[in-house]
């Protein structure tokens, strides 16, 4: 089964050509490639996050399996939603599901279903995967779209994940969706962004959990980010880098109700 664009044209461009370009100067970069257990990027619309998205991965390498993390949106289909066979196609072309491995995740971590539906309408894994696709022509990948969860699901989940992708032949990329502050002023958004960021960069899952229900912070990808830590802690990582965070005030130069975004790398 192949999944089709649904935003394509909206949120980022549907011709190939121009969505290449794009994206390949969002990805330019001088800094060294280097290997990497995790990332967070935005994934509004790319005049809006496509130049933080890009500057995040650009240094990152890209390896030929990646675990994509993303909220659903729309409230639709199961809260643990894993995309297990098929490919998705985006303007640059198919990207196969890398279903051995996805299937050993269906079969040996709690919570995981094997659910399309969540899947169908929600662009926060989307977006990203043409950035990904550039970066690595050869890409697969396990798409799985998370609902809310408690911290206790979301540490079964980190513990589960992570203990088959060690087992795991060549290395797994782990990709968090999210976007931070939802239409607050700049000023307020910054602010309860940073408090996000701190736990975050610090690698502490459960602190950036809390902090983001406590501080009523409206990061739509706080589980997605979440488990990325937890995966990529169980995997190994010792450091988190904010590559750079904005807000769409500088580009539409309305700062008195943003959305913010922020790139970071874990290693």
């Amino acid at each position: 089964m192949i999944r089709h664009p649904v935003v394509s044209g909206q949120f980022y461009t549907d011709d190939p050509f121009e969505l290449r370009q794009q994206v390949e100067l969002f990805l330019t970069t001088d800094q060294p490639v280097k290997p990497a257990y995790g990332v967070m990027m935005p994934h509004a619309g790319y005049v809006y996050s496509g130049a933080i998205a890009g500057e995040t991965l650009a240094g990152v390498e890209v390896p030929d399996t990646v675990l994509l993390l993303g909220p659903n949106h729309r409230g639709v289909g199961d809260p643990c939603a894993l995309y297990s066979q098929g490919s998705w196609k985006t303007p640059l072309g198919e990207v196969p599901i890398a279903e051995s491995l996805a299937q050993r995740l269906l079969e040996s971590v709690t919570h995981l279903t094997p659910e399309m539906q969540a899947h169908r309408g929600e662009h926060s894994l989307e977006v990203l995967l043409p950035f990904l696709q550039v970066k690595n022509p050869d890409l697969s990948i396990i798409p799985l779209m998370l609902g809310p969860l408690s911290f206790p699901v979301l540490q079964q989940l980190g513990d589960g994940i992570g203990a088959v992708l060690k087992e795991t032949e060549g290395k797994v990329l782990i990709v968090a969706s999210s976007d931070m502050t939802h239409y607050e002023p700049s000023s307020v958004a910054r602010i309860k962004d940073q408090l996000a960021l701190d736990a975050l960069l610090h690698l502490d899952a459960e602190a950036l959990y809390y902090q983001v229900k406590s501080e009523h912070i409206s990061m739509c990808g706080v589980c997605a980010a979440v488990l990325m830590v937890l995966i990529a802690r169980a995997l190994g990582a010792r450091h988190a880098n904010l590559i750079r965070y904005g807000d769409s005030g500088d580009v539409n130069g309305d700062h008195s109700a943003v959305v913010g975004y922020a790139g970071v790398v874990v290693d």
